[in-house]
């Protein structure tokens, strides 16, 4: 990563570097971002506590964190020349029906918040590399690379060193302002920019996110098990979800909002203003029955741009099972249930199965 001489030698001057980290914030919100920030690459301070994660195997079977081992927490090792890092938050909270609600409602599937609408990573990386547009049209060639959750990035931490919020005991971003409802995305980049004050945290004594896990996944402050949350269960994990976890995943069918839903900090979420995060198909509060009778076909259509599609339509269908055999019994359930007993797949089959077995012995 290199940009050209002369660029670089007219940015040593501090008034041009200032001035420019002020011109990055004022285009970023005009493309959408509701806060800009700049961090130096230095990860020192939270190295030892990741590869300690990673030794434990909280990972589970995300196989990629350790494949790239250290290069997530030294940004001039993933992208070689990098001594800055732009951070960038951008709301996704869409106007959706009441997440506590459709929670309550086991005929429903809950989806987490952010996936109601087209898939973020087209979004946030759309923009970002609108913002290196910016940037190259204002100082000419300059060294980057943009991420938007695509790469080996230790996304909170480089937004907390940049002031855009504090770490959660959840672990994730917060912000006084808007709560957690955010993206994150970043540019990697050779500018030697004046770097932000780092923001305070204000969790306090506050354990509700620890508290209302419905897995207990977050084992302490700033310690999640990924083996045990439901976002990596319905998401992540390619195989079955253990049978001691079906039952506590209730009708959550992709992802899990409960450690955000109950954070006081999200009373300060501000609904996002962005087409894009809309809800499509109904996602906010549709009925099991109804998401579980997609055909593959269908599943294709109504999620293409959507992060959901991601998982395909076999987990799809394994974690919806898991929802119908958590919800109250009724005909439809039953019926729905039935017509997939036979179904291709033996992980569809072993869940259908179970919630069928489920039904039966209430």
């Amino acid at each position: 990563m290199r940009g050209r001489l002369g660029i670089i030698l007219l940015m040593h001057a501090s008034n041009d570097l200032s001035s420019l980290a002020s011109n990055i914030k004022n285009w970023g919100a005009e493309l959408g971002f509701q806060a800009i920030g700049v961090s130096d690459v230095d990860l020192s301070a939270v190295e030892p506590g990741f590869v300690d994660w990673l030794r434990r195997g909280l990972h589970g079977e995300m196989d990629y964190m350790k494949r790239h081992g250290t290069a997530r927490s030294r940004p001039g090792e993933l992208v070689p020349g990098t001594i800055r890092v732009i951070a960038a938050r951008m709301n996704y909270f869409p106007a959706s029906a009441d997440a506590s609600a459709v929670l309550a409602d086991g005929q429903t599937g809950y989806v987490a918040r952010y996936a109601l609408g087209r898939d973020y990573h087209k979004v946030m990386r759309s923009r970002l590399a609108n913002l290196v547009g910016r940037i190259g049209n204002a100082i000419g060639d300059f060294g980057y690379r943009v991420f938007s959750d695509s790469a080996p990035v230790m996304e909170v931490e480089l937004a907390r060193k940049a002031g855009l919020g504090w770490r959660g005991k959840h672990t994730l971003l917060l912000s006084r302002d808007a709560g957690s409802y955010f993206f994150l995305g970043e540019i990697y980049t050779d500018l030697p920019l004046p770097v932000d004050t780092a923001a305070s945290e204000h969790c306090g004594s506050c354990s509700k996110c620890i508290d209302v896990c419905p897995t207990k996944a977050i084992l302490a402050p700033y310690l999640l098990d990924a083996r045990r949350c439901i976002s990596y269960l319905t998401i992540e994990l390619k195989g079955a979800i253990p049978v001691e976890l079906r039952g506590l995943i209730g009708n959550r069918v992709y992802g899990c909002d409960d450690c955000q839903i109950f954070c006081p900090w999200n009373s300060f979420a501000q609904v996002t203003q962005e087409k894009d995060f809309e809800v499509r198909n109904g996602l906010d509060c549709a009925r099991l029955v109804e998401l579980f009778s997609w055909t593959e076909q269908e599943f294709d259509a109504r999620l293409a741009g959507s992060a959901i599609r991601r998982i395909g339509h076999e987990r799809w269908l394994r974690n919806i099972a898991v929802g119908l055999g958590n919800a109250p019994t009724s005909e439809d359930v039953l019926d729905a249930l039935g017509a997939r007993a036979d179904h291709p797949s033996p992980m569809v089959r072993e869940h259908v199965a179970w919630a069928l077995d489920q039904h039966a012995t209430r």
